[in-house]
């Protein structure tokens, strides 16, 4: 079960990624085995007695704030407690392996979606369409565990919001992708840098060239990246499972993957085998440093306790 992609960024809702990008990539391939390997069992086995107990991390009893402490080690054990993926202990599971691992990817899907728009102390008010995003649950559900993903992220820049295109973070680079999907049988007829035509079987109509907003997403990560001196490949997609795309010139340095290669495409990020990298967590880190997140305090965190010193603490 490794090709479950990680979402660390959901458009501008707060992620726990945000909080710790060196920690939680690593927790959540560690939490997706656990549960699974649960479930296997559960489904494998005869059921066993429950066990309710919650064991909680160690912690440190000479805390100077005992406030602050009491907070973390309640923090702690609900993180925990969210770390479980609510796999059933029913004999309501699926029959077959293979119908099993699906629903395990649906299982996962909503608490990666937890993830992406919460912390253990701030939560965001999530629009419910992202729970039924088709794309959404593709990319996540078929890519492997080392793919970070930053779908349609909005990034603070000079104090304003813009808007960013689909990031694939992998072990060796950065993918910036534009996403088209039209009526099957439409054509995409690449263009100049302005303007695009979409052709049917009985109009023709024309849109946005996607080289504008591979462009704005590109510069605002290489600008980001320079800031902090980490040198990472960045490539640009135009993309589409349905419709081919037809140019007579390539536009300069942005791959064009249409219905035809887009199997090629897909299969060759499948197949990547390779652990999470250092400069790939450093891209992220920076990236989500620069990025904008709308979000309120939970309710049992509205008194004000700072979030430094709870890191501090767990160090």
């Amino acid at each position: 079960m490794n090709s479950i992609a990680q979402l660390i960024k959901l458009q501008d809702y707060v992620s726990r990624y945000e909080w710790d990008v060196y920690r939680y990539p690593t927790q959540y391939i560690r939490v997706k085995k656990d549960n699974w390997n649960k479930l296997y069992r559960i489904w494998s086995e005869p059921p066993m007695p429950e066990d309710n107990n919650i064991e909680e991390y160690e912690t440190d009893d000479t805390s100077k704030v005992k406030k602050v402490f009491t907070k973390f080690k309640s923090l702690v054990k609900k993180e925990q407690i969210e770390e479980d993926i609510d796999v059933p202990k029913e004999n309501i599971l699926p029959e077959t392996e293979q119908e099993l691992k699906q629903y395990f990817l649906n299982k996962i899907f909503n608490f990666q979606l937890k993830w992406a728009t919460s912390t253990i102390t701030e939560i965001s008010y999530v629009d419910q369409k992202y729970y039924q995003d088709r794309l959404l649950k593709y990319f996540l559900q078929r890519l492997p565990d080392t793919y970070l993903l930053m779908y349609y992220p909005v990034f603070n820049i000079k104090k304003a919001p813009v808007d960013g295109e689909i990031i694939l973070i992998t072990p060796i680079g950065i993918e910036i992708i534009y996403f088209i999907e039209k009526e099957p049988g439409a054509v995409i007829m690449a263009g100049d840098e302005r303007a695009w035509t979409i052709e049917s079987a009985y109009e023709q109509s024309r849109m946005l060239s996607p080289v504008i907003a591979l462009k704005r997403t590109e510069k605002i990560i290489k600008s980001i990246l320079q800031k902090h001196t980490i040198d990472f490949p960045i490539k640009k997609t135009v993309l589409s499972r349905t419709n081919n795309i037809i140019f007579n010139t390539e536009p300069y340095q942005i791959n064009l993957i249409g219905k035809q290669k887009y199997n090629e495409w897909f299969h060759h990020k499948r197949i990547l085998s390779s652990p999470l990298k250092s400069r790939q967590l450093k891209a992220a880190d920076a990236l989500l440093g620069q990025c904008y997140s709308n979000f309120v305090k939970r309710p049992e965190w509205e008194d004000d306790i700072s979030l430094h010193s709870i890191g501090d603490m767990e160090e």
